[in-house]
């Protein structure tokens, strides 16, 4: 049964810089005591009665008592300032976890985990826990790359039988991946995404 989103207190702990735009935050849970949530799932936290940024959990739901959360910081905004400016000590009200993008354990078929810039941030969640759980099927990870040379989806999957593909980024990708598997006979149920922009 899915956990029901609530109103969380959580402590930063670390904050690393991965690239000039990228940074990543470690927070320890304070109330509760640990988040119960799935690879793949989200927090929302409040600026304000009517603003809300979404930061997808980078970390394993095999440890609940410490989450890292992974921004983005590029776009300049209420968002991008606030995650530069978390500091270790400092407490962090958030909601989650949120959102639907997580592995079914049911599904059988093959994995594809399409990811674009910041969109690996849940796709390496669900990659870690898909490791950390045995997982043996087939799987194709598919990363945006700028080089025009690096290999695309069209080519690195060429048989969409019995497959189910994850795809996170912004509209214009997964709108693109989706073309290019239901183009080649996969049902368009069986491609989940998450919209970053």
């Amino acid at each position: 049964m899915p956990v029901r989103p609530r109103e969380c207190v959580a402590r930063v702990t670390a904050t690393r810089v991965l690239t000039p735009d990228v940074l990543e935050a470690d927070l320890a849970m304070v109330e509760p005591a640990t988040l119960a949530f799935d690879a793949g799932q989200w927090v929302s936290v409040p600026f304000g009665p009517k603003t809300v940024r979404a930061y997808s959990i980078a970390s394993s739901p095999r440890a609940p008592a410490l989450i890292t959360l992974c921004a983005d910081v590029a776009p300049g905004g209420i968002g991008s300032a606030w995650f530069r400016g978390l500091r270790p000590g400092q407490d962090v009200r958030f909601k989650g976890p949120l959102g639907g993008f997580v592995l079914d354990p049911g599904d059988a078929r093959r994995l594809v985990l399409v990811a674009e810039e910041i969109g690996i941030v849940p796709i390496r969640s669900i990659a870690g826990e898909l490791a950390a759980a045995g997982f043996e099927r087939p799987t194709t990870l598919v990363y945006s790359a700028r080089d025009p040379a690096a290999p695309t989806v069209d080519e690195l999957v060429t048989d969409v039988a019995a497959l189910v593909a994850y795809v996170a980024g912004g509209a214009a990708t997964i709108d693109a991946v989706r073309a290019v598997l239901t183009g080649k006979g996969l049902e368009r149920k069986a491609v989940k995404w998450e919209k970053f922009w």
